[in-house]
């Protein structure tokens, strides 16, 4: 979770809709252009939350 999203959805509303979450974290830096903004965050998120489905 990025704390500038244009709307930051809670847990509760991602647990109630995609069930299973592998891995949920908000971070201190970006925003809805995660990718642009904070590359190096984005990637390690990426890197952490599939780390458990290898």
């Amino acid at each position: 979770m990025f704390p500038g999203e244009i709307y930051p959805a809670p847990r509760s509303w991602g647990e109630r809709t995609f069930g299973n979450i592998i891995h949920w974290n908000e971070v201190d830096r970006g925003g809805h252009f995660a990718a642009w903004e904070q590359p190096q965050i984005l990637t390690e998120e990426l890197r952490t939350a599939f780390r458990s489905q290898r």
